[in-house]
């Protein structure tokens, strides 16, 4: 299969190429990305005799469709998402091919389900969220929901380190997510809660362990309860380890400087020449999931909970690179604009068994409540 890795160059798109250039399925990579010096710089470093580099700039209908053209499947790791999603999916079903993201911005999938009847009359797949949170956090919410006979409710919780990953993408990402009003699942509809407020207290498994999370702009409590009917609550909930950054996210947001994507291109611009003068623990520089599903079976009561801790690079880009394979083989039956815990998606037993190949574990327990 021929693969397009839009932003491949950055920060979660290098580890996704680099799991690519590792598979015998995979025929060809092209690194699509502005920073051509960057990308050939990767291409170098994997030496790797399918990787090519190609100019992409994402703001150019045009020129995304030229960039796809020849490839059977196009992989985005090009963030903001709240910018890029849409165009990008548009420009896939233009070009005539199945497109699979790591979109994380909550509004920028609620605009792309949108595209769901053209992409489905078109028999194209378009695969969002197909990453750490959300990607991971959606198939192990699935794997709970089929283990238990009837859920109340899906508890989602990530927990990452600003010494984990200092894109400026993932700086933009997170200034959106704190600002203001975001998509929740409660009570059985869907709610808009002020972003940032909620605070809970949530242990991960080391070296993360206890942090502080609050309700966050994230694509899980709008795809989850539309895909897995039934629970009462799909509720996600972020924080960063440093508990200085989520309070000064906050105070950012409440003084109205990520009011429009504008400011927060200026201040992640700012912020991402600032941050190596932040104190960061370099022993909690990483990344995490939990997921509590709670519902009962034959047995009685009872709360699920998953998790896993790696490196946010790994959590994000090897997930994306799955979900491109099983595109390119054919192995993802839905057509039209879904989540990956959607029917006829990815399949958990599968995704799963893919990323212990590569070293990542989500461990699971069980209480009867």
């Amino acid at each position: 299969m021929r693969v397009l890795v839009l932003g491949g160059a950055g920060d979660m798109g290098s580890e996704t190429v680099r799991d690519l250039a590792g598979s015998p399925k995979v025929e060809s990579i092209t690194i699509g990305d502005l920073n051509v010096q960057a990308a050939r710089k990767l291409a170098v470093s994997l030496k790797s005799d399918k990787i090519y580099v190609q100019r992409v700039d994402a703001t150019s209908q045009r020129s995304l469709i030229a960039a796809m053209k020849n490839h059977d499947v196009v992989a985005g790791a090009l963030g903001p998402f709240y910018r890029f999603e849409r165009p990008i999916a548009q420009a896939a079903l233009a070009a005539e091919v199945d497109y699979v993201s790591i979109c994380d911005d909550h509004d920028a999938v609620a605009a792309v389900l949108k595209l769901h009847e053209q992409a489905r009359r078109n028999g194209r797949r378009i695969l969002t969220g197909m990453g750490w949170t959300p990607g991971l956090t959606n198939l192990v919410a699935r794997a709970g929901y089929e283990a238990l006979d009837h859920v109340d409710a899906i508890r989602i919780y990530w927990a990452g380190s600003a010494g984990d990953a200092t894109g400026l993408a993932v700086l933009l990402h997170t200034m959106h997510i704190f600002s203001g009003r975001v998509v929740s699942f409660q009570d059985g509809r869907h709610v808009e809660i002020k972003a940032g407020t909620g605070r809970e207290r949530v242990m991960f498994p080391p070296p993360l362990g206890l942090v502080h999370t609050f309700h966050l702009g994230h694509p899980e409590p709008v795809t989850i309860p539309h895909n897995l009917p039934g629970p009462r609550d799909v509720l996600l909930k972020g924080g960063l380890a440093e508990r200085y950054l989520n309070t000064l996210s906050r105070l950012m947001s409440a003084a109205r400087l990520t009011a429009t994507p504008g400011r927060k291109q200026r201040l992640g611009q700012v912020m991402k020449r600032l941050l190596p003068l932040f104190p960061i623990r370099k022993e909690r520089a990483y990344s995490g999931i939990r997921v509590d599903v709670l519902g009962s079976d034959a047995h009685g009561r009872a709360r699920l909970t998953y998790a896993a801790v790696d490196n946010m690079r790994r959590l994000t880009g090897i997930p994306l690179s799955i979900g491109a394979q099983l595109l390119g083989e054919g192995r993802i039956e839905a057509t039209g604009v879904f989540g990956p815990e959607a029917a006829g998606a990815v399949s958990p037993a599968v995704f799963f068994s893919e990323l212990a190949d590569r070293g990542i574990d989500i461990s699971a327990r069980r209480l009867v409540r």
